[in-house]
Parts: structure tokens; sequence; C-alpha cells
């Protein structure tokens, strides 16, 4: 019987040995292929890519990065205006992610760790507030901003966008201050410290990778929001983000498709390059404000 389980075992790890790594090599050629061959037809002379439009390689002579330079130059000198698209983009992604993480990050501690009334009950209603579909305020908020004044603002998008992730993030941020021990701000209350001391020496590392990867999250859902931005801001395309900006260009008929893949790797590489940066903060964070002993 232990022969036969022995076997059994030993067919599993074989086979889990030989599958894994095919399995790991489709997914990555399902997740960065699509990414490669936007690249790849971004960099591309529209006349190469008559010629040959499936091909996987570009030679030296075919070689054209004059469709970047038309994307981010201004529309006065005949670009696309991506360089105006981007940094209202990351204006708004930033400033959305700092705020979010400022009202988060001190709302998720308190309802992780203060014992008030309704305390559960609050947590779910946080949660109950993202499973309301952005379509059906969409028609209040952009009566509401045309009234106030604030259609057309980046403000305006900013305040909408922080209000949507904030509770979203106090209820992801609040399931990781739950697993980290409350002995350990027990431990720091012994030696002195008060509850903001604990919160900012022994919750806040341990809780970064949470804290990092919120982050991310947010910056992404403000990066790539596309509904709120066509309402709010359709009407003044200084204040376009990217977003607004590409689906402008792949709604035209004649933007060659050169230069529509260059404004996608615009849009693409950001998060990516941000993502890789994080990196190490996601790992580091797992073992930061340890107990010593």
């Amino acid at each position: 019987m232990s022969g036969a389980r022995l076997s059994r075992n030993t067919l599993e790890n074989r086979l889990i040995a030989v599958v894994r790594p095919v399995v790991i090599v489709l997914l990555l050629v399902g997740a960065v292929f699509p990414f490669l061959y936007m690249v790849l037809l971004s960099v591309r002379s529209l006349d190469s890519l008559l010629r040959a439009p499936g091909a996987l390689w570009v030679s030296v002579e075919d070689l054209d990065l004059g469709t970047y330079a038309e994307v981010l130059r201004p529309v006065a000198d005949g670009g696309q205006g991506f360089g105006v698209f981007i940094r209202n983009s990351l204006l708004v992604a930033v400033v959305t992610m700092l705020l979010a993480l400022l009202v988060a990050i001190p709302g998720a501690y308190a309802v992780s760790r203060l014992r008030f009334f309704g305390h559960r009950q609050v947590s779910a209603l946080f949660l109950t507030v993202y499973f309301f579909p952005a379509i059906l305020l969409a028609v209040p908020l952009f009566v509401f901003f045309t009234q106030v004044g604030l259609r057309g603002s980046l403000v305006g998008l900013l305040l909408v966008y922080v209000s949507q992730v904030v509770a979203v993030s106090i209820y992801m941020l609040r399931n990781y201050f739950d697993t980290i021990p409350a002995s350990l701000e027990e431990a720091a209350a012994i030696d002195g410290c008060t509850r903001l001391q604990a919160m900012r020496r022994i919750s806040l590392p341990l809780a970064m990778p949470a804290i990092v990867s919120n982050g991310l999250f947010v910056f992404m859902i403000a990066w790539n929001e596309f509904l709120f931005a066509l309402l709010f801001l359709v009407e003044d395309r200084d204040r376009w983000t990217v977003s607004l900006g590409l689906s402008q260009l792949a709604g035209s008929i004649e933007v060659p498709t050169t230069v529509l893949m260059a404004g996608s790797v615009l849009l693409t590489l950001p998060i990516v390059v941000l993502f890789f940066l994080s990196e190490r903060l996601l790992v580091g964070g797992l073992t930061a404000g340890a107990e010593k002993g």
C-alpha cells in the first residue's frame, strides 16, 4: 500500500515538475506578447507595416521613433498633444493615490483596532459602496458639478476619484491590519508608546506591502479611468487625461495604427514602471517593524 502511495506521489511530483514550467511559459507569453507586439508596431514605419503587417521583428532600416514624437508633440505643432494628457493624468492619479491613502490608512486602522458601536456594520458598508456601478452616479454628478462650476476641472475629477476608491481602500487595508497581531502594539504600549506611536512604528511598517499594493491599485484606477473623464473634460482638450486622448485616437480614421500603438504604449508604460519600482517595497515591508528578541 505504501509502495503504491509512494509511486503515486512520485508520479504527481514528476507531472507537476513538467506541467509547471509549461504553464508559466504560456502565462508569460499571454501577458507579455501583446505588449511587446504593441511596442513593435509603435516603432515601425507605416510603409513597413503596410508591406508586412504580421512581421514580428523590425529591422534597423524600418525603425521609426517619429511616432512617439508625433504623439507627444502639441496639437499646435501638428502632434496629438499626449504630453499634456500625460501630465494631467499623472497629476490626477498621484494626488488621488495620496489623498486616498491619507484617509484610508487611519480609517482602516480605526475600524480594525478600535471597538465602537457598529464597527462591523461600518466595515460592511464600505464594501457595499463599491458595489454601486459608476454609471448610476454619472448623470447626478454631471448635473451637480455643472451647477457648482467644477465640470471641466481636474479638481472635480479628483474629488470623484477619491470618493470612489476610499471605501474599498479602507476595506482592503482593514483586512490587512486584522492580520497584524495586537500583541505587538501591546508590547509597544508597555514600553511607553502611545497608540499613534505604536501605529507609526509597528503597524504601518508591517502593513507596508498592503499600503503599497493599495496605492498601486488606486493609481491604476485613476490613470485608466475613462467614463468620468469623458463626462467632465471632453469640452476642454487641454485638460484631457491620457485615456481620453487615446480614445480619440482610436475613434479617428485619420490616425495611423503606428501612432495609435505609440499612444497605447504611453498609457501602459507608467503602470509597468511603477510596479517594478515598488516591487522592493512590496517585499521589504514583509519584515519591517517586527519585534526584536
